[in-house]
This record gives C-alpha cells, structure tokens and sequence, in this order.
C-alpha cells in the first residue's frame, strides 16, 4: 500500500479546483490574465499594471458615453457605429489614426462587461479589429520612411487590447483566431526590435501578448496554433524586456501555453527559456515571481525529464524562497511546485528538507487562505514518504496543525492532510508525539468526506497499532505514569484499540492504565464517558480473546461409565435390551 500511496498519491491536486490556472485563478497581484475581463473592472488583462489602465481609462473617456444598462438594440446600433467607424479608419491620415485609437478603446471599454460582450462581436467587432493589428498601408510608395506615423502603435494596441477581452468568452476564441489574429498578434510581439518610441512599443507588445494568453485559455488547439505561428521564441525572448509589465506578459502567456501541451513545453525549454525565468524567481516584484513560478509548474507537470532539466538549472532554492513571499499566491504555486519536485526523486525530497522548507509549509498549514493550507499539506505529504523527512516535519511542529485540518468541509484539503499524517506515522520516533497530541482520537472522530481519506485514515492507524512495541510501547507506559493527567489518559485510549492483547496486563493492570479508563468512566464530560466506553468495550473483547481454549465443552447430555458388574445384571439394571433373542 505504501508504495502504491507513494506512486500514485491519492491527493494529488486535480486542477479543477487547485491547478496552476492562470488558467483560472491568476488575477493575483496584478499578474493574473483574462478571466476576470468579465467583472468589468479597469483592466482585466494579467499582465495591465494600473498606470496603463488609468491610461486606458483616460483614453476610452475621449468616445462617446455608452451605458450598458441601454437597450440591446440601441447598444447594437452603437457597436455597429463603432465598427463602421472602424472599417473607414484604415490609414495613416491623422484624423483616421486619432479614429481608430478612440474606437479601439470604446469597444475595449464595452468589452469590459460580459454581457456586452455577444453583442459587440455580433457587430461584426472581430474583423474590424484584426484588420488594425496591422499598419496601414504608406500613404505613396517609396516614402514610407518619411512618411508621418501618427499614433504610432496605439491603433494596434487598442484593437489587441479589445480583442483580448472578446476571447474571455470561449465561443469567441476560434472565431478571433478564424479572422487571422494569431500571426498579427505574433507579429506584433516582435515590434520591440525596431521601435523608435519604446513605451508605446512595449505597450502594444504588453496588450499583444495579453490577448494571446486570453486566446489560448483552456483550448488546446490554439495553444498549438500559437506555436505554429512561431508565438513562442519571441515570447520567450521578452522575458528578458527591461520593462517589467512586459516580462510579466510574456511569462502569463507562456504558462498558458505551456499548460496541458508537451509540445509547447518542449520548444519552451528549447528556447532556453529556464535560465530567465529562474532568474525571474529571484524578482523582489511578487507579479514577476508569481508568473514566473507558474511557468515552470505547467512545464514540471507530468514531465519528468523537464522537472529534471529545472532541478538541474538551479530552481530549487529560489522556489523554496518563495514560500516566504509576500504573495500568497506565489506561496501557494511554490508549495505545489515543491510537491511535484517531491514526487518521485527521493535526494530531492531530502535536499527539500534540508534547504529549509519545512518550517515556512508548517506555517501554511495555519493560513486563512484554503489552497494555501491544501498545498502546503499536499507538499508535506510528498515530503512524509522519507523517514529523516517525518521526524523533521513532527518536530517542527507539523502534528497539530495537519490534525486541525482532519476537521475541514474541504475533502481535498482533509485529504491532503491525511495523507501527510500517513507519511509522519511511519516514523517511530513520534509515534509517541502522535498519540500525546490525541491524533489517534482525532483520527477515530473524524467526519471524512471522501472514500479515500476514509482508507487513508484506517491504514494510519493500523501502521501505528503496529508500531506498538518495543521502545514505543515503553516510552508510552513512562508518558502513561509521570506526563499530565490529560497525556496519560489519551495514551490509555489510544492503547486500548492499538495494543496487542498480550500487552494489556502489562498496560492495564501493571500501569494503571485501567483506572485511568474508569476516572474518564464516570467523568462529568460526556465525551470522556463515551471515550471510556468503547475502549473498555474494545478491551473486553480483546481479554475474550485471550480466554483458555483446551479443555473442551461439556457434553450436554453427561456420559457416565457403568462397569462390568452392572452390565447384564437383572437386579440392578432398570433396562433390558432384548438383541437377536
């Protein structure tokens, strides 16, 4: 079974309610992507920092205002204003340049608001804009150079910007990309080599990358037209950008990428993306080290020689770094991270340890934040496989903890904790700890929500009812004489159901251990009573056990010996049996 547990961990996060999501989740410090477009707040792109979106902002007020609360049919007429508006923009005159930035930014303004959102691309909204992911054409051939690019850049930023928050809804994905988004949108991630005015440049490359990420969001088949479009090596070089926001774009792209899709991960690491993206983890800016960690977790996942080309460029120490971030979503994706380093290398489960990544898990345990005490119990569950491992997390401080967490609404958390306590009750050394702190009691009352927490339970404590011997069981009977009156009566219910019955004398009645039952017994605390009750119940059963077997029962109809002199005698026999005369 322990193998099997070790091999397969039933408490595995499935990524439904506890994956790497920028790809769900990642709104976190400013770094998350996309989802949360539909909450209509000043940018819902993962990598917007708010100097733009107050930009943005400022930009959006030079159009019209339109209420979303109007009419559809009137918020119809005016999308359909706009992409009119649109398709006569399409040059490098000012008046049309000055057009195209307002309407981008109107559009990207209703697309704030998901309910908006059919009805601007039934507007026919998604051409318009891939058409202004490119330049205009030069206004006469051969000038092109000294021709005047006003609004240089921010068309296209507008139009992607737009077009990012059209893709939160996936129905919309396929459309954009049918359009032919994709290899403008490649295109302009590979402006920075060229620009003349490199705020705006990096703006448009920011907006560019942003709408990619929100393209390929949980479809497998654009993450791969991505990289057939060659999206990829010109990310990756922009995780080197000197402007932070762009870093932190490239990288929320890359991790959607990266996720579910060995392909991608593969031209990933072949673009030497991991040597940046260590470095990245080091970044005193919890966005940068939030996205970065989430890069490297997608591409660890279910990829075993990736995990060990990121153990082997030095990833280890900066991601056990993280676990004392100020971000604890960066906390949360380090734990994780750490927990699929674990898996499967037994050094690396030791050098974990040995780094320092214990205490700062055991301080996880104790957050408010769910997944953050899901993940760290996830991760010292991995750790717990190793013997040296178990004795560092319990004397630390990792009993009590993981026990609380036993009482959680949220299976996968109490799973986690399970299986961590599993690990921790292989170690004899704190077997004793285990059953000092009432974990054998807690193990018994607990309310399991699923079926595997419920087995994982019942092995951990048939792994300890076998450490009961030797050393162990003396060490208990010393607790049981000289610790606190509370102590030794949680050692004599926790021996009452884990004792051998050729133990019991020795604890019971040479120890005490039966008075200590019957103090409970008649104690104001109904819970000791029932405490008391059944471990007196389960000893009894254990003493009938023992009960002498040899002689046999007595025949219910006694048989007694007559001798010779009182067979065949008339005189004293009371039945003559007449046979063959």
């Amino acid at each position: 079974m322990e193998t099997e547990q070790q091999q397969q961990p039933p408490h595995r996060p499935r990524r439904k309610g506890q994956k790497r999501k920028l790809e769900d989740e990642a709104a976190a410090a400013a770094a998350a992507a996309a989802a949360a477009a539909a909450t209509a707040t000043p940018s819902s792109l993962g990598s917007a920092g708010a100097e733009d979106d107050n930009e943005d902002e400022e930009e959006v007020s030079a159009g019209p205002e339109i209420c979303c609360h109007h009419s559809q049919a009137s918020l119809a007429r005016e999308v359909r204003a706009q992409v009119d508006a649109l398709n006569r923009c399409f040059s490098w005159r000012h008046a049309d340049r000055a057009a195209g930035k307002r309407t981008t930014h109107v559009i990207a303004s209703l697309a704030k608001n998901e309910e908006v959102v059919n009805v601007i691309v039934e507007g026919g909204a998604v051409p318009a804009l891939v058409c202004h992911l490119k330049e205009p054409p030069a206004l006469a051939v051969g000038l092109e150079e000294d021709q005047p690019r006003p609004f240089e850049h921010e068309v296209e930023k507008g139009a992607a910007f737009a077009l990012g928050l059209l893709a939160v809804k996936p129905e919309h994905q396929q459309l954009i990309v049918d359009a032919g988004a994709l290899p403008l949108l490649v295109s302009l991630l590979k402006r920075q080599k060229n620009a003349a005015n490199l705020r705006s440049v990096n703006s448009v490359i920011r907006r560019a990358a942003d709408a990619i990420t929100n393209l390929a969001h949980e479809n497998s088949n654009i993450k791969t037209c991505v990289r057939t479009e060659g999206g990829i090596p010109p990310l990756v070089e922009l995780l080197e950008s000197q402007d932070l926001k762009v870093q932190r774009a490239a990288a929320g792209a890359l991790r959607t990428l990266a996720f579910k899709n060995d392909e991608n991960k593969s031209q990933i690491v072949d673009c030497n993306a991991l040597p940046t993206l260590i470095l990245m983890l080091r970044s005193e800016d919890a966005a940068i080290h939030y996205e970065a960690v989430g890069v490297i977790g997608n591409l660890v996942h279910s990829s075993p020689n990736i995990k060990k080309e990121v153990l082997n460029s030095g990833a280890l120490q900066p991601v056990i770094g993280l676990l004392s971030s100020c971000c604890t979503e960066s906390q949360r994706e380090a734990a994780l991270l750490l927990g699929q380093f674990a898996s499967a290398d037994s050094d690396c489960k030791v050098h974990i340890v040995q780094r320092g990544a214990v205490r700062p898990l055991i301080e996880m345990l104790k957050s408010a934040d769910v997944q953050l005490r899901e993940m760290s119990a996830f991760a010292l569950g991995r750790l717990a496989q190793d013997t040296h491992n178990q004795a560092g997390i319990a004397y630390n401080g990792g009993l009590v903890p993981l026990l609380k967490l036993l009482d959680s609404k949220n299976g996968s958390l109490q799973h986690n904790a399970a299986f961590a306590l599993y690990g921790v009750a292989d170690n004899e050394d704190y077997v004793s700890d285990f059953i000092k702190v009432g974990g054998v009691q807690k193990l018994q009352d607990g309310e399991f929500i699923v079926q595997a927490t419920k087995d994982c339970v019942a092995k951990t404590l048939k792994r300890l009812e076998e450490k009961i011997n030797g050393r162990v069981l003396k060490h208990l009977l010393y607790m049981m004489r000289v610790g606190e009156k509370s102590v030794q009566r949680r050692v004599a219910l926790a021996l009452a159901h884990l004792c051998v019955p050729e133990d019991q004398r020795t604890i019971f009645i040479d120890n005490n251990g039966l008075e200590l039952l019957l103090e409970l017994l008649v104690s104001v605390s109904l819970k000791h009573q029932l405490d008391s009750s059944v471990a007196l119940y389960k000893l009894a059963n254990k003493a009938a056990a023992l009960s002498p077997m040899d002689a046999a029962p007595p025949s219910p109809t006694p048989q007694v010996y007559l001798g010779e002199q009182y067979v065949n005698n008339s005189t004293l026999s009371d039945v003559t049996f007449l046979v063959e005369g």
